[in-house]
């Protein structure tokens, strides 16, 4: 598949449903409407949402959380995608129940996606666990990208399977249908994380950078430090920090200048998995988490022992 070179994906992205309602008014610029906070869609035993005022913009969520395909098996997706409060918005399925027949993609090469095998009938949660084996990329990510860019795991429609994780969906212009479908969005989003990591010379990367609160210069930017390249990847997909309105508190409408995307990531992935900096894996194994570059990662046996 040949892959857009724009930003690919929206802004805001899809709405944000609420299990109980839906929040939020019309924005600006062309964006689609999104509740001022990230409404959670799993069910009322689910811990409260995380307080904004702990949101790091230097360190969204860990190499290790971002990077491990482990974090979740086919059959612990499938269990996640069962237990959510499901409303579509249309005749479509629920994620749960969703199923398409995929394209097998070609190995691309160290440190980049592996061969995927495509079959007839794949369940989303074979699809997700499949990509994000053959991409090193965390199902937890490709879930909570589901999410925050069309609302699949509790409102999913049509247009949501079309643009599931807003890829080849520039905040500038309209979609590029070439990429529309479930499987291709997934794996192209996927494809897209691998690919910062491999070239990581972008406008966000590690390191102190100017990262703006909306696409109007305007709204004014602030610089970051990025910690990682899990929090490069991110910018570089979602290229917007959330404004000291957006950070009031976990129920703040914002204002005009307010950009949900990377908050609302950090707020999925914290409550329905905990914290989103935590990982096992000391800090001198940074680089054979992400990969970049492209090089053989050395084996940890062959590490200085520290």
């Amino acid at each position: 598949m040949r892959r857009a070179n724009s930003f690919p994906r929206r802004l805001w992205a899809a709405a944000l449903i609420l299990a109980i309602g839906v929040g939020g008014g019309a924005l600006s610029l062309g964006a689609v409407a999104e509740p001022a906070h990230a409404a959670l869609p799993a069910a009322a035993t689910m811990p409260p949402p995380p307080d904004p005022a702990d949101f790091d913009p230097g360190l969204i969520i860990s190499d290790y959380d971002f990077f491990n395909p482990d974090s979740m098996t086919e059959a612990g997706i499938q269990a996640f995608l069962e237990a959510q409060n499901c409303r579509p918005k249309d005749d479509s399925p629920c994620l749960a129940d969703y199923r398409q027949t995929t394209v097998s993609q070609p190995s691309e090469g160290p440190g980049h996606c592996t061969n995927y095998v495509g079959a007839r009938n794949e369940k989303a949660s074979r699809i997700i666990a499949k990509v994000a084996s053959a991409c090193t990329i965390s199902p937890r990510v490709l879930l909570v990208l589901l999410q925050k860019e069309q609302s699949l795991l509790t409102r999913p429609s049509e247009s949501g399977y079309l643009r599931a994780a807003g890829y080849g969906c520039p905040d500038t212009a309209d979609c590029d249908t070439k990429y529309f479908g479930f499987f291709n969005q997934v794996y192209n989003a996927a494809w897209q994380f691998r690919q910062y990591s491999q070239e990581p010379e972008r406008t966000y990367k590690i390191g102190t950078v100017d990262v703006g609160f909306n696409p109007n210069a305007e709204c004014g930017s602030k610089p970051v430090t990025i910690a990682n390249q899990a929090t490069a990847n991110l910018y570089n997909y979602t290229p917007y920090q959330p404004n000291r309105s957006a950070l009031k508190s976990a129920k703040s409408e914002g204002d005009g200048c307010s950009a949900w995307g990377n908050l609302n990531f950090w707020t999925f992935y914290t409550t329905w998995f905990g914290p989103s900096t935590d990982g096992p894996y000391p800090a001198f194994l940074g680089n054979c988490l992400s990969l970049p570059g492209g090089q053989p990662c050395v084996p940890p046996s062959l590490l200085p022992r520290i």
